[in-house]
């Protein structure tokens, strides 16, 4: 039930973004910041964590669950640092995610070669 569970979340979610850029204007660019924002406040308003006890991976892993640890991380930065700990605190705890993407991106850019869609 466990896998089942976090499978439909998560195609949940993604279900909506894929709904969003065929049936709308919004770009992709501010799809993602959309689902980004909601992350954030569904962790400023202390919700996403009840809903990431149940969905688990469901939840954390799309692009909400990034919005979310930013939020963690700022929240947490402000309790111990103060004004600058905003700033900071989100940064310090997405930073291996962050890095995780920069490193594999470079290392896929090595190995494949892009194309321009449309182009064979």
């Amino acid at each position: 039930m466990y896998y089942l569970w976090v499978f439909l979340i998560g195609g949940l979610i993604c279900m909506l973004g894929e709904v969003l850029i065929i049936y709308t204007n919004i770009t992709s660019a501010r799809i993602l910041v959309t689902f980004v924002i909601i992350g954030v406040l569904l962790q400023a308003f202390g919700i996403f964590d009840p809903i990431s006890q149940f969905a688990k991976a469901g939840i954390n892993v799309p692009i909400i669950g990034f919005g979310a640890s930013l939020a963690k991380g700022a929240i947490a930065g402000a309790k111990s640092k103060g004004v600058l700990g905003i700033f900071t605190g989100g940064l310090e705890a997405t930073a291996a995610g962050i890095a995780a993407a920069v490193l594999f991106a470079f290392i896929f850019s090595l190995i494949f070669r892009s194309k321009t869609k449309g182009r064979n």
